[in-house]
């Protein structure tokens, strides 16, 4: 099988064959995915699914003798999970997973078949796969791309969009090379909306928090972004004011508990309105302005590198906000924010239908 699946990706690598483009969402394992290679999905206690004879009957049967309570539809929900997972997916595709604590995309290239590491805590069902591009924001995909890749099932293949997906994957090394490419393939391809899935609880969720974080992105300038941290954190408590624009020297936003701005701590802030990582010297810049007994806040609308992390877990009174921290705030203190920026980023509350409910 491992032969077979080196001759499939070299076969693919030539043109000779086609590759099928797959969604992997996991919200139980974060870095270890990345940093080990793999993806992988639960349902531990089947053991290893290779040993279980027969298609999707054959998983049905094994689901129904471990959830006896469960629902038809939901074992068959289920069994079609783990088929595509052990039996679909092949050497040579492309996997799409979206991380959700930092908002971000990775892209992959499956590398083997499917395996089970008897040795590992958790998620033990695996594949091998060769990660090309992480942690891109999701502004670089259209709304229509992400709502697809939005799906509530575990594992499920990318019909309407590859293509976007695929250029990303191709796109080059810089942030921008890869952008300018998704954005190419959109603009020429007809976007169907139209999904198999039902607009539930979750994936109206996902929707209106990446329309939050484009509309921050793209309908404001730096210098916005600026005074917007400024009254999001006045929404939040803090009396907040802006320093003056290009003469910060790496401080954006001074921001204090007391009204009259005398009492400690002091924080000071600032603000990188882009949505790539954050690396560690532009963390450093910041910390070289902290004096004794101050803090130190870093907002920007993208995430950080391991090593800008690294920084904030090891320094007392200083705080990285990402993107993903800001929306949250958006969205939990949306009333408070100043009709200026409610304009921008118009949101009702709605009541919708609950992921729990079955069809």
């Amino acid at each position: 099988m491992m032969d077979e699946g080196v001759d499939r990706l070299h076969a693919q690598e030539r043109g000779e064959i086609g590759m099928s483009v797959w969604g992997v969402h996991n919200n139980k394992l974060t870095s270890e995915l990345t940093d080990d290679g793999f993806i992988s999905i639960g349902w531990d206690d089947l053991g290893p699914l290779s040993e279980i004879s027969g298609d999707r009957e054959g998983l049905k049967t094994a689901l129904s003798a471990f959830q006896p309570d469960a629902k038809w539809r939901s074992i068959a929900g289920q069994a079609g999970v783990l088929a595509r997972f052990r039996d679909e997916i092949r050497v040579g595709d492309v996997i799409v997973a979206p991380f959700k604590p930092t908002s971000t995309i990775n892209l992959g290239i499956v590398t083997s078949d499917y395996y089970f590491d008897a040795e590992a805590p958790t998620h033990r069902h695996r594949r091998r796969v060769e990660w090309k591009q992480v942690g891109l924001p999701r502004t670089v995909f259209t709304q229509s791309a992400l709502y697809e890749i939005g799906s509530v099932l575990a594992v499920f293949g990318i019909r309407n969009h590859p293509d976007e997906f695929l250029a990303a994957l191709e796109g080059g090394g810089s942030l921008e090379q890869v952008s300018e490419a998704v954005e190419k393939v959109s603009e020429s391809l007809f976007e169907d909306d139209d999904t198999d899935d039902e607009p539930r609880a979750s994936r109206i969720e996902r929707h209106t928090r990446d329309f939050v974080l484009e509309a921050l992105h793209k309908r404001l300038a730096h210098e916005e972004f600026e005074e917007f941290t400024a009254d999001l954190l006045r929404a939040l408590g803090y009396q907040a004011r802006v320093t003056q624009y290009s003469q910060d020297g790496g401080v954006d936003v001074i921001a204090h508990r007391d009204a009259l701005g005398v009492e400690p701590p002091l924080i000071k802030v600032q603000c990188k309105h882009k949505t790539g990582s954050i690396g560690a010297p532009e963390v450093q810049q910041l910390i070289g302005t902290q004096g004794q007994g101050e803090l130190s806040l870093f907002v920007t609308l993208g995430s950080y590198t391991r090593e800008a992390l690294a920084i904030e877990r090891q320094r007392s009174g200083l705080r990285l906000l990402t993107g993903e921290d800001i929306v949250t705030m958006v969205l939990e203190n949306y009333d408070k924010l100043p009709q200026r920026w409610r304009s921008e980023i118009p949101l009702t509350s709605v009541l919708v239908v609950s992921d729990g409910v079955e069809q």
